[in-house]
């Protein structure tokens, strides 16, 4: 199934993702926003599991538009490794076993994070499968290399 080394390929097909170091774990994120995020779990996330086996690592975060899609997201996909725990208890992201993700799925996931907060003329270029111009990926980098990491 899928890895970090996926995540990592399939985010670098959404235009203007950026990549830092959030809480000692690697984040990705477009317009100055995290829309995904390596997530391990704490001591109390893992002592809230009581007996029952955690989900293995690695465990990515994503973003999602709001706490209704979050639902929908978890009823539909849970077999493919989406849950959620309840330090994210009414905050809009889902949880991934990579071990269990399809990568369409992922790709899936990923660029649904990414529209979260990919500003609407980007999304919409993207969406449509436009090539961006050289000016506009050099403006892109060029505004990357000045950003402050996320934090």
């Amino acid at each position: 199934m899928a890895s970090l080394e996926d995540v990592d390929r399939l985010v670098a097909e959404l235009p203007e993702t950026v990549e830092t170091t959030r809480h000692g774990n690697r984040t990705w994120s477009v317009a100055g926003k995290a829309y995904a995020w390596e997530r391990p779990f704490s001591k109390a996330d893992l002592r809230r599991f009581g007996d029952a086996t955690p989900p293995a690592d690695p465990i990515l975060a994503i973003r999602v538009e709001d706490l209704a899609e979050k639902e929908a997201v978890l009823a539909e996909r849970a077999p493919h490794g989406f849950f959620t725990i309840p330090h994210f208890d009414n905050y809009a992201a889902v949880l991934i076993e990579l071990s269990k993700i399809p990568e369409p799925v992922l790709r899936e996931a990923l660029t649904d994070g990414w529209l979260v907060f990919a500003p609407p003329h980007l999304a919409e270029t993207h969406l449509n499968g436009e090539l961006l111009s050289p000016q506009h990926v050099a403006r892109g980098r060029a505004e990357r290399a000045h950003e402050a990491p996320v934090r």
